[in-house]
């Protein structure tokens, strides 16, 4: 558990807060993934930052190929960087992805993958990257692959702890347009226009949840 004080939310890649809210999950969600991600095959990220988190999964499936990818290429460095160091040969080049922008997507006739993941990303996103999480994941999942987000949300319009409410109105306090907590309900009828469906709802640690989406 990282016991340092958490520094003020800024959802920028390579800034304190993220390093600091990364270092907190990273173990509670790689035990949840041990048991859901398959043994081998092939992984994508979207929104992958600093790498903190690509990297420190990769080892733990070693027959498992991860594809790290961003919007912002000018976190590719410290991506390459964390991958080098610790001569990961299981994690790929990170490549541009932007959700809202079909042209920038991978081609699913060069590779399909068994499961797509995202962290801590929609508190501090448009709902719309819903629509792109789940086009993309339409067009590039295996039959039988799987989309997991983590991260906190409201349920049915509600707060599920007084933490979350207490987090959300400080994401709020920001003033930025389309920060705050989504609801579950609102990804899940993202999620039926693909043709996908939320197959599960893990608890986590510090009131999150992990939503794992796939065809029904």
């Amino acid at each position: 558990m990282n016991d340092q004080p958490r520094p003020p939310i800024d959802p920028s890649s390579l800034c304190p807060y993220v390093a600091w809210a990364g270092n907190r999950n990273k173990d509670p969600i790689l035990a949840v993934f041990k048991e859901i991600f398959p043994k081998e095959g092939d992984a994508l990220e979207f929104a992958s930052g600093s790498g903190l988190h690509v990297t420190y999964f990769a080892p733990h499936f070693p027959a498992l190929r991860f594809q790290p990818s961003d919007y912002d290429v000018t976190v590719f460095d410290s991506i390459r960087e964390k991958r080098d160091d610790k001569k990961l040969t299981t994690v790929a080049d990170p490549i541009r992805i932007d959700l809202t922008d079909k042209g920038s997507w991978p081609d699913a006739v060069e590779r399909r993958y068994d499961v797509i993941f995202v962290i801590n990303i929609f508190q501090v996103a448009p709902l719309s990257i819903a629509d792109g999480i789940f086009a993309l994941g339409e067009e590039l999942l295996k039959p039988s692959g799987e989309i997991a987000i983590y991260g906190p949300f409201k349920v049915d319009g509600a707060y599920t702890t007084p933490s979350n409410q207490a987090f959300d109105g400080e994401i709020l306090a920001a003033g930025v347009a389309e920060w705050g907590l989504k609801d579950v309900r609102d990804l899940e009828k993202s999620a039926k226009a693909h043709g996908l469906a939320l197959k599960s709802r893990i608890d986590m640690p510090a009131n999150n949840f992990i939503l794992l989406f796939g065809r029904p």
